[in-house]
């Protein structure tokens, strides 16, 4: 089951899917596998957690926990995303801009729960086998998976997704991929092995196969498309919501498959309940809110302190026809601030980073401007168990040894580094002063003008973004920048050239971040290591040998608290590299919507689940389209 949620970024317009299926019962009596490795110890499961703690030990449950398994079906969602976009292919990351949920129609033979932060639970398969060892694994697949198409889903489909991502997906995952699996083979019509190579480690193997998007060979042999291509054509996927029309950069329409194979597995009970998905686009995040009142779309998540705090007075809301209503968020608040553009060369010197970040000011922006509502970022996995703590200690600080030779000897032995303190003024003259005296040892002084040069050349600084309403943020952090005589500039571009610019890294700085989780494995290398650099999914280019080190020994670990002590390590790193000067965070959901939505008492922990486990009123709605609150 896909589950629809809100973006936050530009730069993220593939789905941020939390999916929330478990696997059907497991199979009886001997398998294949079991015949043919009868000498080998064989687990035969119908999910499989890292660390061994599965939320649903048992295929035997009716449901999942959070959800109103009595929701009914039916009613439109509707909600917005900001800009356009001209491609309906989300996995062309360097080509267009894909639409806002245009991966929901793919699913994965293995799918996790929005309860259960480390389960993997099979989906498209019923059960899988594999040795204590991890060196291959092998899934049963359901023989009722359909296409949207109408053609059934086999395991050749499985084998030639695998292939088809090797070929033409990212650079950085065919890389991983590569080292991890050696081969893949269709063994019968319903049966798929995966052998890992001998020498990889096999920690989160299976989840990482398991996890792959699964398409149809048929439609893309019969079509010649390519995964790396933008196009306006979508492939036939799986899951329960296909595109039903669009308009390109205004518009875009899922609507639930009639024939959805799982329509009626009981692990789908009380999901899925919307009949249509409806996206409208608005070129700035002001449009949009206008929308909104005027109920043009019906659902609003919130990111601005200033709208929640003074905006969400308008007849709608007067009248009780827009509920307004914080949900508490237990995901790891994204790594969000103020990126650098490491590749750039201008911010090689941390004390260059260090004197710019000195200059934002987090306590006057959040008290004048963000009316105290946030907290102040200062880990990359802030209230999680694997933010750095103190001085390290322990299994972190023998990680920390095995690396002394990559990072500053103070790692070792100091504080974990936090954010600077910032006064009530919007600039701090003591933080001003030490910003000059860093940039003094980076070898900037004072030119003619009163700017900093170095070699006679000034230090310039652009922000780039697309949103007005980061002007308020950003201008104060400008000017405090142009007082410490940097040549500080804020552009604010349209969307499609701001995804342009920053996929090719051509900006100094803007505000993005990292998505963070949990737990953490093999994707840490990506995100934050060399294996990623010049992928959307490390926007500074930062790359640091410790962090590539410690991002790969962690894929041998075998207990929670080692992978908590890796991940603290490189936190630890990373922070003192400040390629972000930290900003925000928020441990809630703010959300209005028309009153014709409703969702179970009890959310959890990991998702909102808007677009899939809350429900439509259809008499709710009738009222308010009665009192004229919709169009």
């Amino acid at each position: 089951m896909t589950n629809f949620t809100t973006k936050a970024s530009v730069r993220d317009t593939d789905l941020r899917r939390v999916v929330l299926l478990a696997g059907a019962a497991l199979i009886a009596g001997a398998s294949w596998a079991s015949s043919v490795f009868a000498d080998t110890p064989i687990i035969q499961t119908h999910a499989i957690s890292t660390y061994g703690n599965l939320k649903y030990p048992s295929p035997d449950f009716a449901h999942l926990d959070y959800v109103n398994p009595d929701a009914p079906k039916g009613g439109e969602f509707s909600t917005w995303f900001t800009g356009g976009f001209d491609n309906l292919n989300p996995y062309a990351t360097q080509e267009g801009k894909p639409a806002y949920l245009s991966s929901s129609m793919f699913e994965s033979v293995l799918q996790g729960t929005s309860d259960d932060v480390d389960g993997n639970y099979c989906y498209l398969c019923t059960s899988m086998e594999y040795p204590e060892t991890k060196d291959w694994v092998i899934f049963h697949l359901r023989d009722d998976v359909v296409f949207s198409d109408g053609t059934p889903m086999t395991a050749n489909d499985v084998v030639f997704s695998h292939n088809l991502m090797m070929e033409q997906a990212t650079e950085s995952y065919r890389f991983a991929v590569a080292q991890m699996v050696d081969s893949v083979e269709a063994l019968d019509d319903y049966t798929v092995k995966f052998t890992f190579a001998a020498d990889y480690p096999k920690q989160s193997v299976i989840e990482q196969v398991g996890g792959q998007p699964v398409f149809s060979q048929k439609w893309y042999e019969e079509t010649g498309a390519r995964l790396d291509e933008s196009r306006l054509e979508t492939g036939p996927g799986t899951g329960p919501y296909m595109v039903g029309s669009f308009e390109v950069n205004h518009q875009i329409i899922y609507v639930r498959n009639p024939n959805f194979w799982g329509a009626d597995h009981p692990l789908n009970i009380g999901q899925n309940n919307f009949d249509s998905i409806r996206i409208e686009y608005f070129a700035d995040t002001t449009a949009a809110f206008e929308g909104f009142k005027a109920g043009e779309f019906t659902f609003r998540q919130e990111n601005s302190s200033l709208s929640w705090a003074t905006s969400y007075d308008f007849p709608a809301i007067q009248n009780g026809w827009v509920v307004k209503e914080t949900l508490p968020n237990g995901n790891v608040p994204g790594a969000t601030g103020f990126v650098f553009n490491m590749k750039s060369g201008k911010f090689d010197d941390l004390r260059v980073r260090q004197a710019l970040a000195l200059m934002y000011n987090f306590t006057w922006t959040n008290e004048e401007l963000q009316y105290g509502l946030f907290k102040q970022r200062e880990s990359f996995w802030q209230n999680a168990d694997l933010a750095a703590r103190g001085v390290p200690e322990g299994r972190e600080l023998e990680l920390l040894q095995t690396v002394s030779s990559f990072i500053d000897p103070s790692i070792l032995t100091d504080e974990v580094t936090v954010p600077h303190v910032s006064g009530e003024s919007q600039l701090d003259r003591r933080n001003l002063r030490r910003a000059l005296a860093l940039m003094e040892e980076a070898g900037w002084v004072p030119g003619a003008n009163g700017m900093l040069e170095k070699d006679g050349e000034p230090l310039k600084v652009e922000f780039l973004g697309y949103s007005p309403t980061f002007d308020r943020i950003i201008l104060p952090y400008v000017d405090n920048l142009q007082k410490l005589g940097v040549d500080a500039e804020w552009n604010r571009i349209d969307p499609a050239q701001y995804t342009e610019r920053t996929r090719n890294f051509d900006f100094d700085m803007i505000f993005d971040g990292y998505r963070v989780g949990p737990i953490e494995g093999e994707g840490l290398g990506q995100k934050f290591g060399s294996d990623g650099l010049g992928d959307v999914f490390n926007p500074a280019h930062y790359s640091n040998p410790a962090v590539d080190q410690l991002a790969e020994s962690i894929k041998d670990v075998e207990t929670y608290d080692d992978m908590v002590a890796h991940v603290r390590a490189i936190d630890r790193i990373m922070r003192r590299d400040l390629f972000v000067v930290p900003t925000w965070y928020l441990g809630d959901y703010w959300v209005a919507y028309y009153d014709m939505y409703e969702h179970p008492e009890t959310l959890p922990p990991y998702a909102l689940g808007e677009m899939s486990f809350w429900w439509y009123n259809a008499e709710k709605a009738e009222a308010l389209k009665a009192a004229g609150a919709l169009r």
